[in-house]
């Protein structure tokens, strides 16, 4: 396959096709080519863990669009290639067999699962969740075990464990960490998520790392943890985090660091080349920072169809948000409250439905929901507009969040 030169997107996932169908909305008219690595139409990710899983919905259900949409904007998909080179000075990309010439080119390839080292990986029964293939082969499986391990505790573990639990399976999550979903959010909300999934029946082994797991006749009947105990289990789910997919930019010279490193408009150190989504490092208020998220995903992608077709802004700037359904909590976050030094609660945490505010020196930087949608969306407008939201108003139940966005979000000085 040759083709000319037009806007070649590397990836097919949420980043790759909002960047492709926001740049056709902007007004770009010349060629525009999706290059993946999957076969499949590309398609929402999320439901994987969550609504697949539990046959809620189909592999036609989580397509973005079918290939109407694709063939009536004119975007080429060129599937079922993994690309190998970037040649930056000639302005090529080579993906298996096919040489595709490009003006300019997105990176948009996503993170890849952490494994368990090789000869544990190579069990039967052992399985981890990153793209359909791996969906529908964890699908099957949960339909014939009885007793499974989740290794990590973070979003994707707890999400299945959530599903097999609901399915009536015996499970045990174990996370090397003091506590659940350490990076992501706050000691308090993670304590309530806990706290649900043992009300749920589900066990919880915290600061256990895998020392070995037993097999017989080469499939998983055992795991044993660095801290002596040990699960009978025949089937174990990995979710240990991901790795950043950024060799294919170092080979090609750009800089990395934690992720393809970008400006404030997204582009890498070759203004021919953008990177965006959960491979991006992009500026932020305190240093660098890689987002893994659908929103970060969508907002870059719009931003990056802007800045191609010459209509952005100076820079990049979004306020990130993140959600996650388990049981029937459906957890919200908006802002990143790492460097909180101060949490207010508002609503009531046994009733199940409350909001957690997150301030730094006075500042609110982040809210984290469960089962507060307005709150949520309340936080989001706040944290856009900058306001200056007290503590004490975010605990008063009667103060008026709505009324106070809508009055004019009080600047911060």
């Amino acid at each position: 396959m040759n083709a000319s030169a037009g806007l070649v997107v590397i990836g097919a996932g949420q980043a790759a096709f909002q960047l492709a169908a926001s740049a056709r909305a902007a007004g770009y008219q010349e060629r525009i080519i999706l290059v993946g690595a999957e076969r499949e139409l590309p398609y929402q990710r999320p439901p994987l863990s969550k609504a697949y899983l539990l046959g809620k919905t189909t592999r036609e259900g989580l397509a973005f669009r079918k290939q109407e949409f694709f063939d009536s904007n004119r975007i080429e998909l060129c599937l079922g290639h993994v690309a190998t080179k970037i040649d930056s000075h000639d302005r090529v990309l080579h993906a298996g067999s096919a040489r595709i010439e490009f003006d300019r080119l997105v990176i948009a390839t996503g993170a890849r699962n952490r494994k368990l080292r090789d000869d544990l990986a190579r069990l039967r029964g052992v399985l981890s969740l990153r793209d359909l293939g791996d969906a529908d082969q964890l699908a099957d499986a949960l339909r014939h075990a009885s007793r499974i391990v989740v290794i990590g505790g973070g979003f994707i573990g707890l999400e299945v464990a959530a599903v097999a639990r609901s399915l009536g399976k015996e499970v045990v999550v174990a996370e090397a960490q003091r506590r659940l979903l350490g990076r992501a959010v706050s000691p308090q909300i993670a304590s309530r998520i806990q706290r649900r999934h043992v009300e749920m029946g589900i066990e919880f082994l915290f600061q256990s790392m895998v020392a070995n797991i037993e097999a017989d006749h080469g499939r998983v009947s055992a795991v044993h943890f660095s801290n002596g105990s040990v699960r009978h289990a025949d089937l174990v789910i990995v979710g240990i985090g991901v790795e950043v997919t950024d060799t294919l930019a170092a080979d090609a010279g750009l800089a990395v660091g934690n992720g393809i490193r970008v400006d404030s408009s997204l582009r890498t150190t070759n203004p021919a080349i953008l990177a965006i989504g959960d491979c991006a490092s992009f500026p932020g208020e305190d240093g660098y920072l890689r987002l893994e998220s659908v929103q970060n995903a969508v907002d870059q992608a719009r931003y990056a169809a802007q800045v191609i077709v010459g209509a952005a802004s100076l820079f990049y700037r979004a306020v990130p948000w993140f959600w996650s359904d388990q049981y029937d909590m459906r957890l919200q976050m908006a802002g990143l409250s790492s460097a909180a030094d101060q949490f207010v609660m508002r609503g009531d945490a046994e009733s199940g439905q409350f909001s957690l505010f997150a301030f730094r020196r006075g500042r609110l930087i982040a809210v984290e929901s469960v089962n507060s949608p307005a709150d949520h969306v309340m936080a989001r407008k706040m944290l856009e507009g900058d306001c200056r939201l007290s503590p004490n108003e975010a605990a008063d139940r009667s103060f008026d969040l709505r009324s106070f966005v809508k009055s004019g979000k009080r600047e911060i000085a």
